[in-house]
């Protein structure tokens, strides 16, 4: 087996060797080791995750810019929308009064198909 296929199972024994000093060091802190070690786990994630977004960024800075504008629109939106509820003010628009006018043609009679009994 090569030494990449070893690195898994060593960090999982460096991790348990990490968690099991640190609860013999700390007598108090026997319950709160889990608790480091997933904070320890959800940090490494977040760099991770940081490192491909600023891959995806570099490589495609157009789509993060319009992400971004996107986003910035629909926040500007909701903030007005929510602005205008709380004051009670009518949403902005405009309107125009159709009137009803008579037609002075006669409409077309209406033809309908009658089926023949035989």
């Amino acid at each position: 087996m090569s030494k990449l296929s070893d690195l898994p199972e060593r960090a999982l024994e460096l991790a348990s060797a990490v968690s099991d000093n640190i609860r013999h060091a700390v007598p108090g802190v026997t319950q709160q080791a889990g608790k480091w070690l997933e904070t320890g786990a959800k940090l490494g994630v977040v760099k991770s995750g940081v490192q491909v977004a600023g891959k995806f960024a570099r490589r495609n800075p157009v789509l993060v810019a319009a992400a971004v504008a996107g986003a910035g629109l629909l926040w500007y939106a909701a903030k007005r929308r929510a602005r205008q509820a709380e004051n009670g003010e009518a949403i902005e628009g405009s309107s125009r009064r159709v009137e009803a006018q008579r037609s002075t043609k006669r409409p077309a009679p209406r033809r309908s198909r009658r089926v023949e009994s035989q």
